[in-house]
């Protein structure tokens, strides 16, 4: 029997919604009894896809997340279900029923990520099944990830040491939050952005950017050193968050400037100004 898991790679995700679509092209108005009822049309999206804004101002960066059902393997809504209305089968996908799941609203309370939603029509919590009817009949994937045009996603047997989603575990996935809180999540990600320190270095006394100015980074037992841009811009991606830092910039004719932060949230400052020695 094969244990499934999914990574998705978050810096391969262009946000096309290739994904998405491919979710409801193949459960829109299409049962696929007795894993699932039909998706309705609307309110529904068992592939979610939500952009997270870091930073502030004039420099904001955005990360794309696709988020379909974690199928935990300690899952709230089965605990929360009765009439064994949620199943974890032996592959590790986690089912609704969609006859003893009926009337069970508070199905869709019970998930942390919100990926599970109340079709009205039927009565009926419903969430991603990870295409379960197309696996029992032998298929390999399910169809978003068939249908990603970069990769982000990858589909496999975890207990196959030579499958690809193995390999990418072993890159050093992670569990999103509160995946890491014991719900032991079959879906994991690659590449999740950290805090982002970031600023633009300005010499008012020219009125310009202090272009190859060097900024310094220390703390968290490491230092590290970039030089502005021609913008005058900088930036340190994938901190640690809490984590107490200080920032020196040095440009020859200028005094340093120099200050502490803590990456309890994203550190952007516009404009640093430099004064003259």
């Amino acid at each position: 029997m094969a244990k499934y898991a999914m990574v998705i790679d978050i810096d391969l995700c262009t946000s096309c919604y290739a994904c998405f679509l491919a979710c409801k092209d193949e459960h829109c108005n299409q049962a696929h009894l007795p894993v699932t009822a039909a998706q309705p049309h609307m309110g529904h999206r068992w592939m979610d896809i939500k952009d997270v804004e870091r930073g502030k101002s004039a420099r904001v960066k955005v990360a794309t997340f696709p988020i379909p059902c974690m199928h935990c393997q300690d899952a709230p809504c089965e605990k929360a279900a009765t009439d064994h209305a949620v199943v974890r089968r032996d592959d590790g996908i986690v089912l609704i029923d969609p006859l003893k799941a009926k009337g069970q609203k508070q199905l869709v309370d019970a998930c942390p990520y919100n990926a599970i939603y109340w079709n009205e029509e039927e009565n009926l919590p419903q969430k991603c099944t990870l295409c379960a009817h197309w696996l029992d009949q032998g298929y390999k994937e399910p169809r978003c990830v068939e249908v990603c045009p970069t990769q982000a996603l990858t589909f496999g047997d975890l207990d196959d040491p030579d499958s690809e989603v193995r390999k990418k575990m072993g890159q050093g996935a992670v569990v999103l939050e509160p995946g890491d809180k014991g719900l032991n999540p079959l879906v994991t990600y690659l590449n999740v952005p950290g805090m982002l320190v970031a600023g633009t270095v300005f010499c008012p006394d020219v009125q310009e950017v202090a272009r190859d100015a060097r900024v310094t980074l220390s703390g968290n037992g490491t230092a590290q050193s970039v030089k502005a841009n021609g913008f005058g811009d900088f930036e340190f991606e994938n901190l640690p968050r809490g984590r107490e830092y200080s920032l020196k910039i040095e440009l020859p004719g200028y005094q340093p400037w120099e200050t502490t932060l803590t990456t309890n949230e994203h550190w952007v400052e516009g404009r640093i100004q430099l004064a003259r020695q």
